[in-house]
């Protein structure tokens, strides 16, 4: 069974920093592209970051660029989201997913996690 589990969410003062992971399971996503979206409550998905297969093309939202990192580690199979400076309207749920090409959209992913919670107060 294919799997993507994101971890460590969780609540942070403004200007704080949190680091999401996601492992994933069930197959080897080397080849794939990895990504972040977030939802924040009534609102609609939002592509945060992208990553290509090899780490050489990453994409990010003008809203986060600057303050996230997306990275990845092939051997582990894992994707992270570095994310500093963090402000309110960064309060959402973040999901990690895996497709075949870099991509803005969520259409271009076949493979998404539950996604993991953070809250960043003011």
């Amino acid at each position: 069974q294919v799997q993507l589990v994101e971890s460590g969410g969780g609540v942070v003062q403004a200007g704080g920093s949190l680091r999401l992971s996601c492992a994933a399971s069930g197959r080897t996503f080397s080849s794939d592209a990895m990504a972040w979206f977030r939802q924040a409550p009534g609102q609609e998905s939002d592509f945060v970051a992208t990553i290509s297969w090899n780490s050489g093309n990453t994409v990010y939202a003008d809203s986060v660029k600057g303050r996230f990192t997306i990275s990845r580690d092939n051997a582990k199979n894992m994707v992270s989201l570095q994310m500093n400076s963090l402000k309110p309207d960064d309060t959402a749920v973040y999901y990690c997913a895996a497709g075949k090409t870099t991509s803005r959209y969520l259409y271009g992913y076949d493979y998404w996690g539950q996604g993991t919670q953070v809250t960043v107060s003011s």
